[in-house]
């Protein structure tokens, strides 16, 4: 997985796009928080085998959230998200799900070791690889979806490393199996590049902008209604 300051920091970027008039200190707080989530397998891992970047990666949970803040907003006679929270408590409903989705799960899938898409019906970690680049005799080359190819589907998913059950390290659990060893060297990961850092920098000075400013930007409407 992604360090969790990644991801953190993409869930605050998301915050910062697409609350609009619901952005203040609370919302961006539950949106960052639902990035976070996904990375809490890591500690279950020190109990259930191979947890980690399966247990809460896999597709079912946002799949449930999403059916019940839609039936909740679009099928209820009165919402219950709007009841409690007010009128902007189904957008941040879905922004929270969004950065999970992108920031907590996507970070494993696109930047890191795989996740376990369909755990635990299937023992796998997916991954998705691949290059965007324009080349003076080739054009325009991308390996990310594969379009009007003979592959399996549009997504090229690939295997990564083996089975669920197989190891995945995390400052949690370094080794990544079940038992808690308090003389194991844990390292908590903040960047592990410089691209990294630069997306952290970027969602700090883009929450900075926007709580100086009020938090003003134009407010899309409210989806789905």
């Amino acid at each position: 997985m992604a360090p969790t300051l990644v991801s953190a920091a993409v869930g605050a970027l998301l915050a910062a796009a697409l609350l609009g008039g619901a952005f203040d200190r609370r919302t961006v707080a539950v949106v960052v928080a639902a990035a976070l989530v996904p990375s809490l397998d890591a500690a279950a891992s020190l109990v259930v085998p191979g947890a980690t970047n399966a247990l809460l990666h896999a597709v079912w949970a946002p799949l449930l959230v999403g059916a019940a803040v839609y039936w909740d907003a679009s099928l209820r006679p009165a919402s219950a998200l709007r009841d409690r929270f007010g009128r902007h408590g189904v957008r941040v409903a879905w922004v929270a799900l969004a950065s999970l989705v992108v920031a907590g799960i996507g970070s494993a899938l696109f930047a890191g070791e795989g996740a376990a898409l369909l755990y635990p019906l299937e023992d796998a970690r997916y991954v998705v690889r691949g290059r965007l680049v324009f080349s003076t005799q080739e054009g325009v080359v991308q390996t990310f979806l594969a379009l009007g190819g003979d592959g399996s589907g549009v997504l090229p998913l690939r295997t990564a490393g083996g089975a669920v059950a197989d190891p995945v390290a995390s400052w949690v659990n370094p080794d990544g199996r079940p038992g808690l060893d308090p003389a194991a060297d844990r390292e908590f990961r903040f960047v592990d590049g410089g691209w990294q850092l630069v997306v952290a920098a970027a969602a700090a000075a883009t929450l900075a902008v926007r709580f100086r400013r009020g938090g003003e930007a134009t407010d899309a409407p409210e989806v789905p209604r």
